[in-house]
Order: C-alpha cells, then structure tokens, then sequence
C-alpha cells in the first residue's frame, strides 16, 4: 500500500506541475516562489536539525569499531578500524564518505529449505549506492553551467569525461544511465526482498519515487523532448542572481523537474535523506578510541547520598536475622 500511495502521490504532482507548466498563470509560482521557498525550508530545516545534533551532549567516547583497540605491544592494533588518533579518524570518516566501507562489509541474512540460516554479501547493495551517490553528485556539478557564466572549465570538462562514449546526439552522459539504473536497484530491492519490504515505510518509497522522478525528468529533457536550454539557463541565472524571470520558450517539461527538485529541497531535512549532514556528528564514527591512554569522566557527575550495603543491613539488621538470612555483622 505504502508503494501505491507514494507512486500515486509523485505522479499526481508531476501532472499538477505539467499542467502548470502549460497554464501561464502558474509558471511564476512553480518557476520563483516555489524554488525559493524549497531553498529556504531546506537551509533552514537541515541548519537547525545540524545545530540540534551538535548540541546534543556526548559524555564519553562511544565510537562503534570492529577491530582490535590499541594496548599491549605484542598485541596486533587495527589502527583504521579502531583508531585512536584524530588523523586515523580523519582517514576512518573519509572512507566511509567516500567509499561507503561499513556498507561493504555488510551481510544479509536468509532462510533456506531445513530451515537453515544463511548469511551472505551485499556487495550489489554497496555498488548501486556508490554508483548512485557518485552519480548524483557529479550530475550536481554539470548543472553548475546553468548557474554561472561563463562556465567553468572544470564543470565543462567533466561533462567530457562524463560523455566519453560519444554514442548518441545529443551526447549520451553515463551518469544519467547510472543513476536511473542505481535507483531501479534500490526500488526493486525493497519490492523483492521480503525483509527490507516488511520494514520499509511510505516516506523510504516516497524518497525513491521523488528521485526516480528527477532523473527520468531530466532524462527526458535531454534525449526524447529537448527544452530551449538558453531559457532555462535564464530561469537559472535569475533566480540566483535574485533577479526571476520566467521566459514563455520554456517547455512544461522542465517545470515538472523543477518542481520535484523543489519538494525534494522541502522533504529533506524532515526525512531520512539529511543523513548527509548526520554522519560528521555521529559520535559512533567521529570520536577517537582513546579510553585506555585517557580517563574520560563523565561531566555531569555530581555528588550523590548512596546507601551501602553495611548501612542496609544495620538498618535491617533485626528482620533478616530474624527470617534466617545470612549477615555479616552478628
């Protein structure tokens, strides 16, 4: 149901958005207001929940490690995987943005005839969302042509690199293969596996179908039904430039992406996707493992009135002896 619902719910709003698109008097609210309220939910949505985990208190290091601590010398010490040193962290928490490392080594587990348990890889779940991170930000950096002029000689490059197959007019970017591929993965793995489709919720498909969305939009602008691109790059300018404009050549198309982009923004910080921002102020992952060089003591330790055991027994002294319970002082 969840799956239906959040199809359902993308579709209606890119059909809203084409429709828009095509009536003149919606294309100022879907091509100005829209993006510019998107980009001020999400900057502030995504600062305040990173200045409400930045303030959360963390007493004692609590960094999440699979291998051996640093101590004796004769005892072999994992320094990346349990490091215990700011620059092993540094190297640690680059891995793991970069490369996704703790998604490499992970396992699924599943019930064969007998029953018997299985555990195997996940290697496909790594490499789809490697390939789609990497996909996603290397597509955000292409578009850098439509918000600056001139364009930078990286960002043309780049797109260089990125249409080196030369197979197709207009040329045929990888990672817009990519990622449409990495996001059919992902779908079809939470439809297929029954366990990931027992936990998975609306909001987990929503996300999908809102990127799925985005990219095969865009897909569609730029192979089947090609927009004025001078146009766009004028909708793009002046928006960042805080000068809108919204010229008449630009097809509805583009205001169907334009508006998925912009409840993307909006969704966000209020979704699992701000994990992006989460994963610098994890304490499991950005803390040092330095508790046996250095005593951490808890800041919030106050002075408390215990109750020991001898002052327990002095003042039950009378009904344990006389229930034949052992005591220490006769």
């Amino acid at each position: 149901m969840s799956v239906f619902s959040s199809l359902i719910l993308v579709l209606v709003f890119a059909a809203l958005a084409y429709a828009g698109g095509l009536a003149g008097s919606s294309r100022w609210f879907m091509g100005v207001i829209l993006p510019y309220t998107a980009i001020l939910v999400f900057l502030g949505g995504l600062s305040y929940r990173v200045l409400r985990w930045a303030k959360s208190p963390v007493p004692f290091h609590i960094p999440t490690t699979c291998g051996q601590q640093k101590s004796l010398p004769w005892l072999k010490w994992s320094w990346l995987e349990n490091p215990q040193s700011k620059g092993g962290v540094l190297l640690r928490m680059a891995l793991e943005v970069l490369l996704f490392r703790s998604l490499f080594r992970n396992s699924r587990a599943q019930f064969l005839d007998g029953p018997r348990l299985r555990y195997g890889e996940e290697k496909f779940l790594w490499l789809s969302a490697l390939a789609f991170h990497w996909s996603l930000l290397i597509i955000l950096i292409r578009h850098l042509r439509f918000f600056v002029s001139p364009v930078p000689r990286f960002v043309m490059g780049l797109e260089a690199v990125d249409g080196f197959f030369q197979v197709s007019a207009p040329q045929l970017l990888v990672t817009d293969v990519v990622i449409l591929a990495a996001l059919l993965f992902l779908l079809q793995r939470r439809l297929r596996n029954p366990q990931v489709r027992y936990i998975s919720l609306f909001t987990d498909y929503f996300a999908l179908f809102l990127l799925l969305g985005i990219a095969f939009s865009g897909v569609l602008m730029r192979y089947f039904f090609r927009v004025d691109l001078e146009r766009v790059k004028e909708v793009a300018l002046g928006l960042v430039t805080f000068s809108p404009t919204v010229p008449a050549g630009v097809g509805p198309l583009f205001f169907v992406h334009l508006t998925l982009v912009s409840l993307l923004l909006i969704y966000f910080p209020f979704s699992k996707l701000v994990h992006m921002g989460g994963i610098f102020l994890s304490p499991t992952r950005n803390l040092a493992n330095d508790s046996r060089v250095k005593r951490h003591v808890n800041p919030w330790d106050y002075p408390v009135k215990v109750h020991t055991y001898a002052e327990w027994e002095e003042e039950f002294h009378d009904k344990i002896k006389a229930a034949g319970l052992p005591l220490e002082r006769e």
